[in-house]
């Protein structure tokens, strides 16, 4: 079996719709998918506290990171009208799709970008069917012994020396 053309296996492109339109927000560049990467983890990294790489950052912004991450369809944006907090929104998603997958950047798009949604809350959980890794059992021994009952005395090295029954 060969390798296939790389191209014809990914999808390249994500479509967003907005207000009737949809935009095709194309492929980065390598470029642009790695400093997406690395500004991303300064950010969680200053987020938690960290020290984060102030020439990462200083980077994201000197040079527009939204029209990088929406390509083409940053242009087409604007020249239509699209309010900002859509662009921004688009711009995001783009972000989770360059990061992490097309299925999450769905998922943050279709939330409105709300955290909260997208993880099932507490209640959520509490009502959906159990069974999963609560009904697994535990493995047990594997070596075919039993376990020795600890010496209540003080174990080995006790200064009493007896064996009580």
């Amino acid at each position: 079996m060969a390798f296939q053309e790389l191209g014809n296996l990914l999808d390249d492109s994500l479509a967003l719709p907005i207000k009737g339109k949809t935009y095709r927000v194309p492929a980065p560049s390598a470029a642009t998918g790695l400093r997406v990467q690395a500004i991303m983890q300064a950010a969680a990294t200053a987020a938690d506290g960290g020290q984060a790489d102030r020439e990462v950052l200083a980077d994201a912004a000197e040079r527009d990171m939204y029209a990088d991450v929406l390509g083409s369809a940053h242009a087409e944006m604007v020249a239509d009208g699209v309010e900002w907090p859509m662009l921004k929104h688009a711009a995001v998603t783009a972000m989770v799709w360059i990061i992490q997958s097309k299925d999450r950047a769905e998922a943050y798009w279709n939330t409105g970008g709300d955290p909260s949604q997208l993880a099932p809350n507490r209640e959520q959980r509490r009502k959906a069917p159990s069974g999963t890794a609560s009904s697994t059992r535990s493995r047990g021994s594997s070596s075919g012994t039993r376990p020795r009952p600890a010496n209540r005395r003080g174990g080995k090295g006790s200064s009493s020396g007896a064996h009580h029954r």
